[in-house]
């Protein structure tokens, strides 16, 4: 089992002081799962883990799953495919990029050997039973086909073993919610004196039910970001903060999943309305690879190192 075998180390948890941003007398952690395992960092290796084993033992000709334009997951499916010689395949949301150049995201999928296919929005959101998809299935046969995200058991059980146990010293959990695999895991895991806390970002409804699927008790609250809720929602306020939690702190967050977390957390903090808990572990997922693409899509500054 070469993938159950791999030996990588587990993330370091970091204090951080919030006392530039809010005054409070609440104690985070950041657990640093964006330096492990730098093929797939964050929650992408935990969710790839168990599945890449799983395609081993099948007979499928090739892994195809879906993403966006800066998809963390194709990312780390495609760099994951080729280290291991696995043919990879990716059905991008939006069918007007295909006319355009690749972003930094896509041309590093390419380069590491994964076929791109794009796609209307429409058709994406029909998933396995798009035309795409299932002329592909016609062509290549057997196929091994991973939800967008990465999510589904497996996932889950790879996002049960972030935590360890010198976690059990906090109280509550936090993480950000894109489809709701990661918090799943966290909250099969955690303790029975620990809540877990996502903050979503997108609008996808279906995501309390998906995380009910795999998550046995009700220990866990979804927080609605009034702001940056959708993977392009970036606003200046929240690039000013990630640029000076750099500066404070030197962690690099990422602009769609960690920045709105910590973003949200720190509003909560300001306006009182933060009530899980004060000895608090956030989840670093990741995700700074999408930067480089992000600034020029949208012709922002996001900070890079």
């Amino acid at each position: 089992m070469l993938f159950l075998n791999m030996d990588f180390s587990q993330a370091i948890n970091q204090k951080l002081d919030l006392a530039p941003f809010a005054s409070a007398k609440i104690s985070v952690h950041l657990k640093r799962e964006d330096l492990v395992f730098p093929l797939a960092s964050g929650n992408k290796w935990r969710k790839l883990k168990y599945n890449l084993a799983a395609f081993k033992e099948s007979n499928a000709s090739a892994l195809l799953t879906f993403g966006g334009a800066f998809s963390n997951h194709l990312a780390a499916v495609a760099a994951l495919g080729a280290r291991y010689k696995i043919a990879t395949v990716g059905i991008v949301r939006g069918a007007e990029l295909a006319h355009k150049s690749l972003n930094p995201t896509l041309a590093t999928c390419q380069q590491n050997g994964m076929q791109l296919f794009f796609v209307s929005r429409e058709e994406y959101r029909q998933k396995e039973e798009g035309k795409t998809v299932l002329g592909l299935k016609k062509k290549h046969g057997t196929l091994y086909v991973l939800p967008e995200g990465g999510t589904n058991a497996l996932a889950v059980k790879g996002c049960t073993e972030i935590l360890t146990p010198e976690d059990v010293t906090f109280d509550t959990i936090c993480c950000a919610v894109g489809t709701g695999g990661t918090l799943a895991g966290l909250a099969a895991s955690c303790k029975a004196h620990q809540h877990v806390v996502g903050f979503q970002v997108t609008k996808d409804a279906s995501i309390p039910d998906r995380i009910r699927t795999f998550a046995p008790h009700e220990n866990w609250t979804l927080v609605q970001h009034p702001l940056h809720r959708g993977y392009a929602q970036v606003s200046k306020p929240l690039v000013a903060f990630a640029r000076e939690v750099l500066q404070q702190t030197g962690v690099l967050l990422d602009p769609i999943y960690s920045a709105p977390m910590l973003f949200q957390l720190v509003q909560m903090i300001k306006e009182n309305t933060w009530t899980f808990g004060t000895n608090l572990l956030l989840i670093h997922t990741g995700g700074t690879q999408g930067i480089a693409g992000f600034n020029l899509r949208h012709g922002l500054q996001w900070p890079e190192e």
